[in-house]
């Protein structure tokens, strides 16, 4: 017997028992905690599902996540915490903002240096991982009695399977297999499932790959539903590598998409949704959300017999960024009308799908309201009637009262100053380097980029909706910035507020760059260093620009396979910089910074990617 029939068996019967002893009396008292289903996608783009088409229609199909949004409220204008994976699922899971925690991008905890030789600009240092201390979602609902469980991706630790762990951070459950994500060998298109009852893949009854991260997941609810539970469940779809291995799918797509049978398993550079392993990955992920979505309601609740599962669980599905447009020799999908994709601030980037649907939430409903994943945290408190853990800060606001009464109505979401919420931030100092804003149908970019090397004309202002939440500028085309500089001046005075109050770190200039930067030869120089006792120190010569910022960046693991870095201020005395050198650092850099914001390292770190020695080995030893 295939393991997919062998699960389906294994649910079966178990609706059955729970049914045939329920048989004789039907609770009429919903249980008081119901149940939390959180359903991450991965680089799903907001023009890559069926029913967020505008325009023009995608041609991906996606059954089983149009359906959801007919039972719940689809968002249109919801957003990622974060244009990434790893800040938005850590922005997600503790509640707090990318900026707050200083977890802005992926990977991370590594000594500020620049991206290449040549790179004008150089990213902040930012946490390597979500910190131990923040109380997690699901810690804060175990402690009200749930079961909590992960299945699928983590990575908000400098590596996939660096610590912290979902065990350490709340989750009795994990399970993080990639099922078929995992890179077909040796290539694309070769290894298709097949329905080989020794095929790991097998393919089911209606054609798609087994994919044990679902099954992870449909086990872990199967287990846990005769107590409140709560499921991360956190595909890698639609992550790279871009591949299916249902070969049907792939035929479907060229098919559909009138394109012709891939021939080069490493390039495909047709633009537009155009790519027909995409658009198989994106049905792929269709299907296997759809499992989930059955096994609850097919199966009876022992908490509440003669009801489903689904009638007692809230059910979020959303993605952790937008959509992934292009990588090296492939064109993935198009995130048009909006403008960029992930890695990047615009629309694109950070326009999600989100659908809610659960208990008491009206079905069939659209909202216009502006949300985010960081909204999540607060909204499943009220749900489950748990506690705000006291010490836990949250930064996003509770949709609770917006779903249960009127989802169009956004002056229901309220924030922490009591009043309706009209606006939000990003900071994503990497790569694009930006920060933006948006309050009300206006949004502001600032480009770290222009503003530190005196561009001309640094912010950007886009219209996108007028005053009755009618669409203007999705597309992000006409920057307003010249026209309305009052607007785009208070805009970017409210911006600093918020970079300020979280404590936001912005990027830097690099001293090093050969091409001429403005005030470049009054950046200080470190003569020495030394330590006395526990105290280190770093003397520098400056030459016209002041020293006024310095922290040391430091490893307790220097060396090993997870290096990972922290950082800590020193304290500027004259011409030295001094600081308490962290128990247990194995390793140690000083970050001196002026007034013209250039940050020097010394001693000087490895250049980004042209390197792939470990920081150690630059780095002051202890």
């Amino acid at each position: 017997m295939s393991r997919l029939l062998t699960t389906l068996a294994l649910v079966t019967c178990t609706f059955l028992c729970a049914a045939g002893f329920a048989a004789p009396a039907f609770s009429q008292d919903r249980p008081e905690k119901p149940n939390v289903v959180l359903l991450l996608a991965d680089d799903l783009g907001w023009q890559d599902v069926g029913c967020y088409d505008i325009d023009e229609p995608c041609p991906y199909e996606t059954p089983n996540i149009d359906r959801l949004s007919q039972q719940g409220v689809l968002f249109r204008q919801a957003y990622s915490p974060a244009p990434t994976c790893a800040p938005s699922r850590a922005a997600i899971l503790s509640g707090k903002h990318p900026a707050r925690t200083q977890k802005t991008h992926v990977v991370g905890g590594a000594p500020p240096s620049p991206h290449a030789k040549n790179s004008p600009l150089i990213s902040p240092w930012y946490s390597g991982r979500m910190k131990l201390r923040e109380i997690t979602i699901a810690e804060a609902l175990r402690e009200n009695g749930y079961r909590t469980g992960h299945a699928g991706k983590w990575h908000v630790a400098i590596e996939h399977f660096a610590f912290p762990q979902p065990v350490d951070q709340g989750f009795d459950f994990s399970l993080a297999e990639r099922g078929v994500t995992r890179r077909m060998r040796p290539d694309r298109l070769s290894g298709f499932a097949s329905e080989a009852d020794d095929d790991p893949y097998q393919l089911d009854e209606d054609g798609f790959p087994f994919h044990q991260n679902v099954t992870n997941a449909v086990e872990f609810m199967d287990k846990s539903k005769s107590q409140p539970f709560f499921l991360y469940h956190a595909t890698y779809l639609v992550h790279a590598p871009i591949h299916s291995r249902s070969e049907r799918l792939l035929r479907k797509y060229c098919e559909k998409m009138n394109v012709p049978f891939p021939s080069d398993p490493d390039k495909w550079e047709l633009e537009g949704q155009r790519n027909p392993f995409y658009g198989a990955m994106v049905e792929m992920l269709d299907h296997y959300v759809g499992k989930v979505l059955r096994y609850l309601e097919t199966t009876e609740d022992p908490r509440w017999p003669g009801h489903r599962l689904s009638e007692n669980t809230y059910v979020i599905f959303t993605s952790d960024n937008g959509g992934m447009e292009q990588h090296p020799g492939e064109i993935i999908t198009d995130n048009y009308p909006l403008d960029k994709g992930k890695i990047n601030a615009k629309e694109g980037g950070v326009r999600v799908p989100l659908i809610i649907r659960g208990p008491g939430i009206a079905p069939g409903t659209e909202s216009n309201a502006m949300v985010n994943g960081l909204d999540f945290y607060p909204t499943i408190l009220s749900w489950t009637g748990t506690s705000k853990p006291a010490q836990q800060h949250l930064d996003g606001a509770d949709l609770s009262s917006l779903l249960a009464s009127d989802p169009k109505d956004a002056t229901m979401i309220v924030d922490r100053d009591g009043k309706p919420r009209d606006s939000m931030f990003w900071h994503f100092p990497h790569s694009s380097m930006q920060s933006t804003l948006r309050v009300g149908g206006y949004k502001l970019i600032r480009n770290w980029s222009d503003v530190l090397q005196d561009g001309s004309n640094p912010l950007e202002l886009y219209r996108l909706y007028d005053e009755r939440n009618q669409r203007v500028d999705i597309e992000e085309a006409k920057n307003l910035a010249a026209e309305m500089p009052e607007k785009a001046a208070a805009m970017n005075e409210e911006l600093q507020k918020r970079l300020d109050e979280t404590a936001a770190s912005p990027p830097f200039l690099n001293p090093n760059c050969s091409r001429r930067l403005p005030r470049q030869d009054q950046v200080c120089e470190v003569s020495d260093h030394g330590r006395d006792g526990n105290i280190v120190w770093a003397k520098f010569q400056t030459h016209g620009a002041k020293v006024v910022k310095a922290n040391l960046i430091y490893t307790d693991n220097g060396g090993e396979r997870y290096e990972e870095w922290y950082r800590t201020p020193a304290k500027i005395d004259g011409d030295r910089v001094q600081v308490e050198l962290p128990e247990g650092a194995t390793h140690y850099v000083f970050n001196l910074i002026d007034e013209n914001d250039y940050l020097v390292s010394y001693p000087t770190m490895r250049l980004g990617k042209d390197s792939s020695e470990k920081y150690s080995k630059r780095a002051i030893a202890k």
